[in-house]
Formats: structure tokens, C-alpha cells, sequence
């Protein structure tokens, strides 16, 4: 899956993958610089143009999933509830977690996650872009991971 043109500059990429109960953890401030680029006076439809979410886009790219989901939180925190910029970073995180409950051996898991993202992005406009993504490229990228489950998207 490519979801960014090119990798962005500006930010390292996390010094390994982090597995839980496989991998060593990060230490906790290790995405703070990143996180900092979410300021409160952001509107939503700033959002996509921060570190956080292209750390976070190019994190998934790379296979760094928990990674992802870590610096994408708070995007996700500060969009408005029941808006489509909130299911698309939920897409995105949920996305980032069943890829890892793949790295994991958990292939139900993902499979249940992939569900949750088709539910996230049924609620996204399809005509437009919104946070700089288009619900079609997200679902190609569930499907590609739904393979890797074993399972199609009617065993979700």
C-alpha cells in the first residue's frame, strides 16, 4: 500500500518495530516532539498538514503500526465528534492495528479491525478527500490486508 507520494522529512523513523509481547517497547517520550505538532488552535481540516499525521502515514507504510497508532492518537483527539476527519484517522489507527495483530500471529483480530475500518469509512464522503485521503485508497489497502488474514470480507 503507498498512501504518501514520498517519505517526508523532518522526523526520524521509531528505532525498530515495536511487537508487544515480542519487541521492547519505546520509551514514553520518544514521539513527543511529533505529538507537539497538534496545536488546539488547529481546525480539522489543518490536521493532515502536521508531523503527527505524516509521521503517522509514513509510520504505516514502513510496518511501524503501533508506532503509527501512537502518533496519530492525537490527531484523533482533536477532531470533532461525528465528523469524517474523526473516521478517517480511526480508519487509519484501525488499520495500523490489525496489521499489527498480524505481526502478532492474531489473524481473527485483524480480520474483526479490517471490519471496524470498512465502518469508519462508510461514514467518509467518497467524493472527496478528507485529511488529505480518499476512501478509496484506505479500502484498498483493508482488502490488501484482509488477504494476509486468510479470511474475506464476508468472515468479518
Amino acid at each position: 500500500m503507498k498512501i504518501l507520494p514520498k517519505r517526508p522529512d523532518g522526523f526520524d523513523m521509531p528505532p525498530h518495530v515495536y511487537i508487544p509481547g515480542k519487541t521492547e517497547r519505546h520509551p514514553d517520550r520518544l514521539f513527543d516532539v511529533i505529538k507537539q505538532s497538534v496545536t488546539p488552535e488547529l481546525r480539522p481540516d489543518q490536521l493532515h498538514h502536521t508531523q503527527a499525521w505524516i509521521a503517522g502515514l509514513a509510520y504505516l507504510e514502513a510496518g511501524f503500526f503501533w508506532e503509527c497508532h501512537e502518533v496519530l492518537e492525537v490527531i484523533w483527539m482533536q477532531t470533532p465528534e461525528q465528523s469524517a476527519e474523526r473516521d478517517m484517522v480511526q480508519a487509519v489507527i484501525q488499520l495500523a492495528n490489525a496489521r499489527l495483530k498480524l505481526l502478532m500471529d492474531r489473524p481473527k483480530a485483524a480480520a474483526r479491525l479490517c471490519g471496524m475500518v470498512y465502518s469508519h469509512l462508510d461514514r467518509c464522503p467518497s467524493d472527496r478527500p478528507v485529511l488529505g485521503l480518499r476512501v478509496a485508497a484506505l479500502e484498498a489497502a483493508v482488502r490488501q490486508t484482509q488477504r494476509q488474514t486468510g479470511m474475506g470480507k464476508g468472515a468479518l
